[in-house]
């Protein structure tokens, strides 16, 4: 099997447009704007001006490493002078060989290897709409003379980060927030609704933290001209009659997986997958063996552990076994060059780990699972530089344990916050003070943002109640839960430089699986069925046969005794912390200090240090 070259290239992109300035005359503050993407592109930067308009990015070079540099230019034709294109990328097309091949046709001429020069090409030939043509996960910003316009376009399930700010005669914008910040003009202000974001985990598709600030929405084109800003949405998840029987859709997912691991192998340097050892990743690792096995190669792959776990592991409702023997399983298996990364606790509270990791999040989000995701990433960067990842499957197939929970499929709430307060009987961020509660209004916040959520669902025609309202659930997921965790994926794996690609994000396995019947996605009885079919041939037994577990946790009683030490050094020093949380229920966590207060001491250290680097000027109302 031959495995196409092509140009990739995982990066941060920052940008300024002003029309009422010249910004050469502000190329230190660009330069800061782009330094504070280092660490997504270790490898190059580079900045470009224009009149108007300053672009910057950070390289981490995938494929085509000498031809891709950025930002990238090209010549157009216009009013019969010619004019120069500039574009800032990050992320990667898959489909870019058969853009490339319909774009020399139409007679452009290609300089590079490179996806990047395909993408400004392709602009330059369809205009914005070449946006539809796109399959993969990319931001990008391109200024175009010939109508001094700034083109903002990011992915359609929002894989690669993307925030922009409204100025009062332009726009700035940036891979993150921190890009942003670092002009001098943008204040660090958190507002009640960035709050409510943060603490409620809905993920309102364009909301920010920070006051002013937005995200491109996924699958959306953003203009700026001189008249303003202006939104164009060219993807979203929508309803269609799903006509294929069991056995063929089946072969269907299993033909579109095979497809879309075959072009996320794709690289030039070295590659690896992340093996948990549950169903998801164990299929994206079989497949990419077989894959690889054909063309005379053997993946790499790498799983997570603690030191300890085994002896410390107590099932519970979400874990019911521990990862490492099913992991080994499939290594043995598809005979993986297999690592276990094994991190110890001490690592896993320090807090200059938590600071890098709040840092690169850019907001109060640095437990363990932030921290050991970072940790596991950066061992595995010494290594490869590419790995793909089994994130999204449960969201796309149904696999969480709230998806079958008749009394969660009944509340008027988003289901994961339901599923938690069911079990855990308090609601989010329950440490807060009470004064800061009633102000948020959190509850009110969730009802709203509920409402306007399931408002997008489009009911098929003849519909049952039942298979609407899993369908409800499922859109939630697919456009509230799933960015959540791409967000932490991707700053966490950017922050050392690691490219993490999603296959099961992929638009087209995502639109066909959505709109299968919630009754064949459970035909056998279990949660993901359509993906245990479609992938069991390649699959240990012991795999197939286990039930969903998800990311792990350490269970070491020490982990939570050194959370309980940080937190008792708070309270001691009176942290400004304790203006937005009760500092008595605070202490009370930190003297209980077990399992019960873990996630309260964990979002106690996160917000502390968020204050600590970030110093927001915080405005409730």
């Amino acid at each position: 099997m031959y495995l196409a070259r092509g140009a990739t290239l995982m990066c941060g992109i920052t940008g300024w447009v002003a029309y009422r300035q010249d910004l050469g005359a502000e190329q230190g503050t660009v330069d800061a704007m782009t330094a504070t993407m280092s660490c997504r592109g270790p490898d190059a930067d580079g900045t470009w001006y224009a009149p108007h308009v300053a672009l910057g990015h950070r390289r981490l070079a995938v494929i085509d490493l000498a031809g891709g540099e950025q930002p990238m230019t090209t010549e157009v034709a216009h009013d019969g002078r010619t004019v120069t294109l500039g574009m800032v990328y990050s992320g990667e097309v898959y489909n870019f060989t058969e853009l490339r091949d319909e774009l020399r046709r139409r007679g452009h001429p290609f300089r590079t290897d490179s996806d990047t020069e395909v993408v400004l090409r392709a602009y330059a030939e369809w205009g914005t709409s070449f946006a539809e043509r796109l399959n993969g996960m990319y931001a990008l910003a391109i200024w175009d003379p010939r109508i001094e316009t700034l083109v903002m376009v990011r992915d359609r399930m929002g894989i690669k980060p993307f925030f922009y700010y409204p100025t009062t005669d332009g726009v700035l914008f940036g891979s993150e927030p921190k890009a942003i910040l670092a002009n001098p003009s943008v204040p660090a202000v958190v507002e009640a609704n960035g709050f409510q974001e943060l603490l409620t985990a809905t993920k309102t598709p364009g909301k920010s933290l920070w006051a002013g600030m937005s995200e491109v929405e996924p699958g959306t084109v953003v203009t700026v001209d001189r008249a303003g800003l202006h939104r164009r949405t060219y993807w979203r998840l929508e309803t269609r009659q799903h006509t294929d029987d069991q056995e063929t859709s089946i072969a269907r997912v299993r033909e579109l997986l095979d497809d879309i691991t075959r072009r996320q192998l794709v690289a030039d340097v070295p590659r690896c997958v992340l093996l948990s050892g549950g169903l998801d990743s164990s299929a994206i690792t079989a497949l990419a063996a077989g894959q690889l096995a054909d063309a005379g190669r053997k993946v790499r792959s790498f799983a997570v552990d603690f030191v300890g776990q085994e002896e410390n592991f107590q099932p519970d409702e979400l874990r019911g076994t521990p990862d490492t023997p099913y992991v080994h399983d499939v290594a043995d298996l598809v005979q993986s060059q297999h690592s276990d990364i094994v991190l110890e606790n001490a690592v896993l509270t320090d807090p200059d780990i938590r600071r890098k990791v709040i840092r690169a999040n850019d907001a109060p989000l640095g437990g363990d699972m932030f921290c050991s995701l970072y940790l596991l990433f950066a061992a595995i960067r010494e290594q490869s530089t590419v790995a793909l990842s089994g994130e999204s499957a449960d969201e796309v197939f149904g696999g969480y344990l709230w998806f079958h929970d008749a009394e969660v499929q009944q509340h008027q709430t988003f289901p994961w916050v339901a599923y938690a307060v069911s079990r855990r009987g308090d609601g989010p961020f329950s440490v807060l003070r009470p004064d800061v509660l009633q102000r948020l209004d959190l509850r009110g916040h969730l009802h709203d943002r509920y409402a306007e959520a399931i408002g997008e669902v489009q009911r098929l025609d003849g519909e049952s109640d039942h298979e609407c309202t899993m369908r409800k659930i499922c859109y939630l997921h697919l456009t509230r839960m799933v960015r959540l965790l791409l967000d932490r994926k991707d700053r966490m794996s950017m922050a050392v430089g690691l490219e993490v690609r999603v296959p099961f994000c992929d638009h087209r396995l995502v639109e066909y699986v959505y709109n299968t019947p919630w009754s064949l996605k459970i035909f056998d009885g279990h949660e993901k069925s359509l993906l245990r079919a479609a992938t069991r041939d390649v699959l240990p037994e012991s795999v197939v046969q286990r039930r969903k577990s998800p990311y792990p946790q350490t269970q070491d009683p020490a982990y939570v005794a050194a959370l309980a030490e940080q937190t008792r050094g708070l309270l001691a020093d009176r942290h400004p912390v304790f203006e937005l949380l009760d500092r008595k229920m605070v202490q009370e966590q930190a003297v209980q200090a077990d399992g019960a207060a873990r996630r309260h001491l964990e979002q106690t250290l996160s917000l502390a240090t968020w204050i600590d680097l970030y110093r927001p000027e915080i405005r409730l109302g």
